[in-house]
């Protein structure tokens, strides 16, 4: 093996269908067999560590200097094809903020930030509704629909086009070439070209007409980014906001539907929809695996020597449910918000994008909720499939029943303005 390579006998392969079937046993097991930092192997064979417990987590996000975003230190690039399929998603020489370091990455972290903050939440929460009842007009009166195709794949990545300045009609095409990006197969790369001229194409448009939309407002941004840094802090935003939105959609209705907890729920029980999206987030969280941080030396963590150059994958899902931490294994559906779903450290979701990503996922389950209040699944729950990727975890379907009901009939969003 290469000079560096950290993976010994029994490393663990980020793939497979336990992935998709029982993450949470999985992680117990690689625990079990290697502690709080797990040895694995990437497509094609490519070392790296896993981050299982909540603690190292915390130790490695809250030292960017030792644990870098850097993804230049990675001592395994002389391996790693121009076709690697997970290029996408541990990019080299990507001027992203996703591998910005130092002082620039918080200048353009508050870009972003500053940018989704003028948002407004009142406008924010109105595209939600607007789009949800375009959508669910499209299948209420057929009595049956798969709510993750017809409904979650697509509600996210609407708004999100709105507010980042994008027409109606471009969304469309960004759905599919985000998840494939995002799935990190033999579409991945294709996915991201077209994300990023999408992205380019609506910079240009910007700078000859500016509007009040997120776009507009980074290049309008006086940190002096280039549109390159600007096309792809959106194609981040957009990744990032769109899938794991509509997979925190299709994990918490899933919850609602089968847990007998939140049955009462969608008649106005107790549980309520903000309860199940919470314990969603630190049972069943859409973000499972984060890739990722290098070694900037050589070091320990978790008992397990470093090297310098070494890739560590923040897993957490596996840090989520950390005995250490969660000692008494208990489900939590209160205000509990120590999960570690959107990161934390420097490089953590910024809240305001956080903050989006709740409103579009609450609003869109309470909407459909209340359109179609009868709903139920339309298989036996044991049947409900997951898709197979180690990073996101959510539903390939979910087919569901409802009474028909009439669509609402009002003007269309779709093709409207912003």
């Amino acid at each position: 093996m290469a000079s560096g390579c950290p993976v010994t006998h029994g490393s663990v392969p980020l793939s497979g269908p336990r992935f998709q079937s029982d993450p949470v046993q999985l992680y117990r097991d690689m625990r079990r067999d290697h502690g709080a930092v797990a040895p694995v192997v990437l497509d094609g064979d490519v070392p790296a560590w896993l981050v299982l417990g909540y603690r190292e987590l915390h130790q490695v996000t809250g030292d960017p200097v030792l644990f870098s975003r850097d993804s230049e230190l990675w001592n395994q690039w002389d391996r790693i094809p121009d076709d690697w399929p997970l290029l996408p998603m541990i990019g080299r020489r990507q001027p992203s903020i996703l591998y910005t370091v130092g002082e620039r990455h918080g200048v353009r972290a508050m870009m972003i930030s500053n940018a989704l903050e003028g948002v407004d939440p009142f406008s924010l929460k109105r595209y939600a509704e607007e789009f949800a009842d375009e959508l669910i007009d499209r299948f209420c009166t057929k009595g049956s629909v798969d709510i993750i195709a017809e409904y979650a794949k697509l509600l996210p990545a609407l708004v999100l086009a709105r507010i980042y300045g994008f027409s109606d009609e471009e969304a469309y095409p960004l759905v599919g070439a985000i998840n494939d990006m995002i799935d990190g197969r033999e579409r991945a790369l294709a996915g991201q070209q077209h994300l990023a001229t999408s992205m380019f194409r609506l910079l240009a448009d910007k700078h000859a007409e500016p509007g009040d939309d997120v776009a507009s407002r980074m290049i309008a941004d006086t940190g002096g980014f280039t549109d390159e840094e600007v096309a792809q802090d959106l194609m981040v935003m957009m990744a990032a906001g769109h899938q794991p939105t509509a997979d925190w959609m299709g994990n918490s209705l899933r919850l609602m539907l089968t847990d007998d907890r939140f049955a009462a729920s969608l008649s106005g029980g107790r549980h309520s929809v903000a309860e199940a999206m919470n314990e969603v987030l630190w049972e069943d969280t859409p973000t499972q695996n984060v890739a990722g941080r290098w070694a900037s030396r050589d070091t320990h963590l978790g008992g397990r020597h470093i090297r310098a150059g070494d890739l560590l994958l923040l897993g957490l899902a596996a840090a989520n449910g950390d005995p250490q931490v969660r000692t008494d294994g208990s489900a939590l559906t209160g205000g509990n918000n120590a999960f570690l779903s959107f990161g934390h450290g420097e490089h953590r979701c910024p809240f305001p994008a956080q903050e989006t990503a709740e409103v579009i996922a609450r609003t869109g389950i309470e909407v459909l909720l209340d359109r179609l209040p009868d709903v139920d699944l339309a298989v036996p729950a044991e049947q409900l499939t997951r898709r197979p990727s180690p990073w996101l975890r959510g539903l390939t379907d979910l087919p569901v029943l409802f009474t028909p009901t009439p669509a609402l009939g009002r003007p269309g969003s779709f093709g409207g303005s912003a």
